[in-house]
């Protein structure tokens, strides 16, 4: 086959051609990628780790978890020593139980003070029909000394006698009064000994509380770290004793540019990659928008209003929410470090506008 005459004076032509395709092809790559996906590496795994902290004072007896050990909800993990906290509730039940008998023991002298009464209401009745005797005593006699059929020494002798009746009937009726008033008192103390009994019986119910909250239980099922609890230890209340971290669910917090995020769209689909874990994906979806910005909540804000302004690009923390259902999603750690691409094209709910718009209208219902 014949060779075809190359041209010299053409090829410096031919690379610059070539070259411009290339440099036009990759600029079309390039910008349909960028409209497309919104990036960052500056996005980290979080979960909701739970501190495991005493709500009593006390020393520690047993330690039944290890470092990195998977728990379940509700497994003991540390046992305080319950003595202390068993006493307590011995005395508060024994000071339930005076107070109950302080209870009886009123009711029976009111039992007592209502036979008393009756008593007293029959020695009432008594003296009432003794004074009324002694009237008609006294009118008989009044009439027969009139007729002089009677001495008058027997006519003061029944008039005493109807005197000596009447005080009777009013000692009758003071005896009655007294004897209802001491009942009432009874009352009021009864009723003061049973607000006293509830006292009694919430603290024994706090006492029993605090004896169960001697058994540590794990609130979340998950991991155990930063286990900083030894058997012997004296702990109060507040301390951190470990944290279980509920691997599973897991999640993403990647803090976009504030020109990065007006495209976005909650729902929309996330690519993620970790360093930990080469050439592995995994999917995601864009879950919610923070508030404000992450400088907002730094513990010292940064003060724009000075002489020496520098505008600086500003990032919003974006929570992406990952499928649990990925063969490597259980084993993302709290604190990686990862790398997200929200696909712009797929489909999304409200956007980073329209979410701050709900809340502003949200919270102004709620006035």
């Amino acid at each position: 086959m014949p060779k075809l005459p190359f041209d010299k004076k053409r090829a410096p032509q031919i690379v610059a051609g070539v070259a411009a395709v290339a440099v036009i092809a990759g600029g079309v790559v390039w910008w349909s990628g960028k409209a497309r996906w919104e990036g960052t590496d500056n996005a980290y795994v979080q979960a909701d780790t739970v501190a495991v902290s005493p709500q009593v004072t006390g020393y520690v007896a047993e330690v039944l978890v290890r470092d990195n050990q998977q728990v379940t909800p509700g497994q003991v993990l540390v046992k305080l020593d319950p003595a202390e906290a068993e006493a307590q509730l011995a005395q508060a039940e024994a000071n339930l139980a005076a107070l109950e008998a302080a209870v009886r023991n009123v009711d029976d002298r009111a039992a007592l003070e209502r036979s008393l009464i009756a008593e007293r209401q029959a020695g009432v009745a008594s003296a009432q029909a003794t004074a009324r005797l002694a009237k008609t005593d006294l009118d008989r006699y009044g009439r027969l000394a009139d007729q002089g059929w009677v001495a008058p020494q027997r006519l003061q002798s029944a008039s005493a006698q109807a005197d000596q009746a009447g005080a009777a009937v009013a000692q009758a009726h003071a005896g009655l009064e007294a004897q209802r008033r001491e009942a009432n008192a009874l009352g009021s103390t009864r009723a003061q000994t049973l607000a006293q009994v509830e006292q009694a019986r919430a603290t024994v119910a706090q006492a029993r509380i605090n004896l169960d909250r001697t058994v540590i239980r794990a609130p979340v099922g998950g991991v155990v770290g930063a286990r900083a609890v030894r058997p012997g230890q004296y702990v109060r209340p507040g301390g951190q004793l470990m944290a279980v971290v509920p691997l599973g669910r897991a999640y993403i917090v990647a803090n976009f540019k504030e020109t990065q995020v007006g495209h976005m769209r909650v729902g929309q689909e996330v690519e993620v990659t970790a360093d930990a874990f080469k050439g592995q994906k995994f999917k995601g979806r864009v879950e919610s928008f923070s508030p404000a910005t992450g400088s907002e909540f730094a513990l010292i804000p940064v003060e724009n209003a000075t002489g020496n302004f520098t505008k600086i690009v500003q990032r919003v923390p974006v929570k992406i929410a990952v499928e649990p259902t990925g063969p490597l999603s259980a084993a993302l750690r709290p604190g990686l470090s990862v790398k997200v691409r929200v696909d712009l094209k797929s489909n999304g709910g409200q956007s980073f506008a329209e979410a701050g718009v709900a809340t502003a209208a949200y919270a102004e219902a709620g006035r």
